[in-house]
């Protein structure tokens, strides 16, 4: 597949024009199959390949995967002529609260047979292999069985699903969990890795964020070298979410890819296998199983986004920086699909969302999410005193807006006669 970059409608004129670029990602959630962006057909039209990338299928989670979901997948790979599709191992929601961000699994041999089998029903449902990425943490669960190497051999062995190995995140969790890299990748069966991420992020406090929005950073690129010392990888892909740089320093970083794809030193090579790679079988994961999980997973969602007790076992500092994290992730995401809301409220925006955030769990989508948070801040007096009444009337009007009014007889009578 070569070097990549992820797609992004906010430079997608960047992406058609940046030079020597092998393939494109996009997410999945961001893109309709029936209306496809212009400047996805461009480079289509162009030869360009397109993998859907999705965040929202929940995999790691205690339920079965919902099939609306995996329905709009298929139907974008098909729509894209897509290889194959990538999530995440990863919960994103459980006992009616929604994450807003990718939630480490509890890496068991309950929580194996329940992943197995869900990976199992989304790849019966779509129409090309699936790759699972490996996540970014800040906390570790108790109790684990496996490292998170074995815990993707296992999965690989008994599903046949790809890898997505992404090597910024294999450095956070060194930052925050003490992992090796190293030692992770020696664990993982590397002729399984359809792809490789690589992605910028900061270190605040001590803690690594995977944020997307930064320039890669050398120890990144590290990791990613260590990892071409062993094979060499079928493709390798820029992901960028927010503060763009300049086409040219993006178009920097992708060079530093290829300077490190073109150095290292591989012991083997690897291409992926035009079907999936022979598997086991995994055994069915049983209601009891589904139902430890799903306890344990809402108890940790309820301490990260709605103020519960830390659960028993966990370290109490990662959970109020994984919840931390939580905050400031959903704080951005709504920042970004309502922007008039920091655009009203100046300055108070961040302080106010994380007010409203602490007492206000996610149970529903972004927009419904903007919009309660928009009803809270006007009845919030106590916290929004210094509101002017000119921002007051504007987020009243961003609520309720005026109906469009119906058209006089003057503009239908011009309607008929162009008609």
């Amino acid at each position: 597949m070569g070097v990549g970059l992820g797609w992004r409608s906010e430079i997608d004129t960047v992406v058609e024009r940046q030079p020597g670029l092998d393939w494109v990602e996009v997410v999945a959630e961001n893109v309709c199959a029936g209306h496809l962006p212009a400047s996805l057909s461009v480079l289509r039209a162009r030869g360009v390949t397109v993998v859907p990338h999705g965040v929202g299928l929940g995999l790691g989670g205690a339920g079965l995967p919902d099939a609306g979901r995996l329905a709009k997948l298929a139907e974008l790979a098909l729509a894209l002529d897509s290889p194959l599709v990538t999530e995440h191992l990863a919960f994103v929601r459980a006992g009616g609260l929604e994450a807003g961000h990718l939630l480490p699994v509890p890496r068991t041999r309950d929580s194996l047979r329940v992943i197995a089998e869900n990976v199992r029903i989304a790849q019966e449902q779509l129409p090309v292999p699936l790759a699972v990425e490996n996540i970014a943490a800040q906390l570790s669960w108790p109790d684990e069985e496996f490292t998170e190497g074995q815990f993707l051999a296992e999965l690989v062995e008994r599903t046949g699903v790809r890898l997505l190995i992404d090597v910024a995140n294999l450095h956070t969790n060194r930052v925050n969990l003490g992992l090796d890299p190293a030692a992770e990748l020696d664990r993982l069966p590397l002729e399984a890795i359809a792809y490789v991420h690589v992605a910028g992020g900061t270190l605040v406090d001590g803690v690594w964020h995977d944020t997307h929005a930064h320039p890669v950073t050398e120890p990144v690129l590290e990791v990613l070298a260590e990892l071409c010392s062993r094979i060499d990888p079928p493709g390798v892909l820029l992901e960028r979410d927010a503060a763009f740089p300049p086409p040219s320093e993006l178009a920097g970083e992708l060079d530093a890819v290829r300077r490190v794809l073109e150095g290292g030193t591989r012991r083997t090579a690897s291409t992926p296998p035009a079907t999936a790679p022979a598997h086991r079988g995994c055994e069915p994961a049983g209601a009891d199983a589904r139902d430890r999980l799903a306890r344990r997973q809402e108890e940790l969602l309820a301490a990260l986004v709605a103020g519960g007790p830390v659960p028993p076992g966990f370290d109490p500092a990662q959970v109020r920086a994984q919840s931390v994290g939580l905050a400031a992730k959903r704080r951005d995401t709504t920042a970004k699909v309502a922007p008039e809301l920091p655009r009203l409220l100046d300055g108070r925006y961040g302080p106010l969302f994380l007010a409203y955030a602490r007492t206000h769990p996610q149970t529903g989508g972004y927009r419904a999410d903007a919009r309660a948070f928009g009803a809270w801040a006007l009845a919030a007096e106590d916290l929004t005193a210094d509101l002017t009444d000119d921002q007051r009337r504007a987020l009243e009007q961003w609520l309720h807006p005026a109906p469009e009014r119906p058209p006089g007889p003057l503009a239908r009578l011009r309607r008929a006669l162009r008609g």
